[in-house]
């Protein structure tokens, strides 16, 4: 669920926003697939997130201003759910990792993972007694450690910060939801990696579920998927 370029898909932009959507975009190659995430009444309006549903209300709703040009009134802005969950811990703390956090990005988007890895190494470290996993900042970090580590190769790391995500995932992204579907699964073949059979196991079939849903039976990484499943069960069956 990471960006790689920019597509025109002129249908699509019919359809509005909502920071609780019945619907996910998801992409298989050049291919722009819209998808239900959950039951539809008769008349119901389709909708979809235009944003990273990692932010507070008040960042989505600066940015849905500033880039879309509309004030977002939805229940979960209004109401600012999840907010204080996302902001959990010391402000002080969480504003300064806020601030790492451009730093880090902007060397990952250009592939500098040893340096994206000693910056969060050092942010998580200094962080560890005084910021918990679910605060949004410090989650982001531990996702960019984790992606640092696998492309570095550093697979047993790369679990380690990986796993500390999936409490934070689960709460953020309630039900099917196309972006915690990939998180379980990248979490799931690392434990196969590691040998940790009945684990990947058990989140490999979680992310079948949801990605049934939010991608389809048909799209390329459902078929990545099941050949993990099929691999993880061969070796359950082995020991």
């Amino acid at each position: 669920m990471q960006e790689v370029g920019v597509g025109l898909y002129p249908s699509i932009s019919l359809l509005n926003h909502s920071c609780d959507p019945n619907c996910s975009v998801v992409f298989n190659g050049p291919h722009l697939l819209l998808r239900a995430v959950r039951d539809i009444e008769v008349g119901e309006e389709l909708t979809i997130c235009y944003l990273d549903m990692l932010m507070t209300s008040e960042e989505r709703r600066k940015q849905l201003r500033d880039q879309y040009c509309f004030e977002c009134d939805c229940f979960r802005c209004q109401t600012q759910d999840k907010d204080a969950d996302m902001l959990t811990g010391d402000e002080q703390v969480w504003k300064e990792v806020q601030e790492s956090l451009k730093k880090i990005e902007e060397l990952k988007a250009h592939w500098k993972w040893e340096q994206v890895l000693a910056m969060c190494q050092a942010v998580i470290s200094s962080n560890s007694e005084r910021l918990p996993d679910i605060n949004i900042y410090q989650l982001k970090v531990l996702d960019c450690a984790m992606d640092a580590c696998i492309n570095l190769g550093l697979l047993e790391e790369a679990l380690f910060y990986g796993t500390r995500t999936m409490e934070p995932y689960r709460i953020f992204f309630p039900g099917s939801h196309p972006v915690r579907g990939v998180q379980v699964m990248k979490v799931g073949k690392l434990q196969l990696h590691q040998g940790m059979f009945p684990q990947a196991m058990k989140n490999l079939r979680l992310a079948f579920d949801i990605m049934r849903v939010t991608h389809g039976r048909e799209h390329s990484l459902i078929e990545d998927l099941i050949l993990l499943l099929e691999e993880c069960d061969a070796n359950i069956r082995a020991s």
